[in-house]
């Protein structure tokens, strides 16, 4: 980075990242899109098992380079004496560690917050779990497919007439990491300010309590209304229209047209002017109560139209209203590209570097931005550079311990 280029906002925070998977490395990714180091710990000889998940070539995944990016893979056994003792010399020089183990692990390690916290009393402990790091559960094994079961969001996605299913994306994980890296800025941003923290600073995350909390008014529903929600095929209870419809030429949209404002200009739209100006629509539990009806007047309309003429008139009408993407679609539109969305980088498969869009960096902060530097490492690539830089291990004593399979 040259001195007149601006530093992103988290420039000078080291992180070590601990964990596996998917929450741990999503919320240490973040740190990383923003300049922080990322020291990640991965198992010699194994590495972090995302490596090998979704590969249908080549020996490192797509998946692992897309939320390793930007990190130092160390490799170090953590259940080694030696490989303790260097975790604990690498915490004396980091702001922030993130784990994902199961409660209990790091303390049977000697890793745990008290330990940390005796060798840097500044640090920020990040434990993700599946269940937390209290209450009864807290030993059970828990992954984010589990939490999302748990937590309420497995059983109101899907159709009524079908069994729960499960989002196509690790949703569990991702909201716990991202709950994750708030809870690190919020105790740095304490920290900061000089506030008293009595004991360690640690943010305990618990994957199903990620989810939990995106379901809005599940509990308080209930509470009020008697209310169980089910699944209702991907629709919202109350947010009516609100959906995906199919197109003349195979395809779909989805059309969101459940404020009162955005309602009336979809029904003239689709020239539908009779509900546009029905009394009995202007409220939403009202709709609600005629979705079937409403739903069969917007796919009447749909039906006739292509999908990008659909969007282009709703859009024009503004009422919100897009395609439905697949990965091809979203690698040719152009406000992927135009905002930055799909970044190229050189990325080894099956030898010779090919030409990767990983994604973009998410929020933008014009001024300060974080950017996409490097995908996901070969597995120690930077083993040397950290302990021996950083921690000023000599290259003879490196050799010992990789001899000995600790690093």
């Amino acid at each position: 980075m040259s001195a007149a280029e601006p530093q992103p906002p988290l420039h000078g925070i080291r992180v070590l990242e601990l964990g596996n998977f998917i929450a741990a490395p999503f919320a240490t990714r973040l740190f990383a899109d923003f300049g922080a180091e990322i020291v990640k710990i991965e198992k010699p000889g194994v590495g972090d098992e995302l490596r090998g998940w979704r590969r249908p070539r080549g020996s490192t995944s797509m998946m692992f380079r897309t939320i390793a990016r930007n990190k130092k893979s160390v490799s170090l056994d953590l259940r080694t004496a030696e490989g303790r003792e260097i975790v604990l010399d690498l915490a004396r020089h980091c702001d922030v560690v993130v784990e994902n183990f199961r409660p209990g692990t790091l303390e049977r390690w000697g890793l745990g917050p008290d330990e940390l916290t005796e060798v840097n009393p500044e640090i920020v402990l990040v434990r993700i779990s599946g269940y937390g790091q209290t209450g009864p559960y807290r030993d059970r094994a828990g992954f984010g497919g589990v939490a999302e079961a748990f937590g309420g969001l497995r059983q109101i996605t899907g159709h009524p007439d079908r069994p729960p299913v499960r989002p196509a994306a690790p949703v569990g994980d991702a909201l716990a990491g991202l709950y994750g890296a708030l809870g690190a800025l919020m105790l740095l941003l304490a920290k900061e300010k000089g506030r008293p923290h009595p004991g360690p600073r640690v943010a305990d995350v618990a994957l199903y309590e990620s989810v939990f909390m995106v379901l809005e008014s599940l509990i308080p529903d209930y509470d009020a209304y008697g209310m169980v929600r089910e699944r209702t095929a991907g629709n919202l209870p109350g947010v009516t229209p609100s959906g995906i419809y199919p197109t003349a030429d195979g395809r779909s949209v989805m059309i969101s047209g459940n404020s009162s404002g955005a309602f009336g200009r979809l029904m003239e739209v689709i020239d539908r002017p009779d509900l546009a100006a029905d009394p009995t629509l202007a409220d939403g539990d009202a709709r609600y109560a005629r979705e079937a009806e409403l739903d069969a007047a917007i796919t009447a309309w749909t039906a006739r139209q292509a999908a990008v003429d659909a969007i282009a008139v709703l859009g024009d009408a503004g009422v919100p209203a897009g395609p439905v993407h697949d990965a091809r679609a979203i690698a040719e539109d152009e406000h992927y590209q135009a905002r930055g969305m799909l970044c190229p980088m050189p990325i080894p498969i099956d030898g010779e570097p090919e030409q990767i869009r990983l994604p973009g960096v998410v929020p933008r902060l014009p001024g300060a931005p974080g950017a996409v530097r490097w995908a996901g490492p070969e597995l120690g690539e930077h083993t040397d550079e950290v302990l021996g830089g950083l921690l000023g291990i000599p290259a003879a004593e490196l050799d010992d311990l990789r001899m000995r399979k600790v690093v």
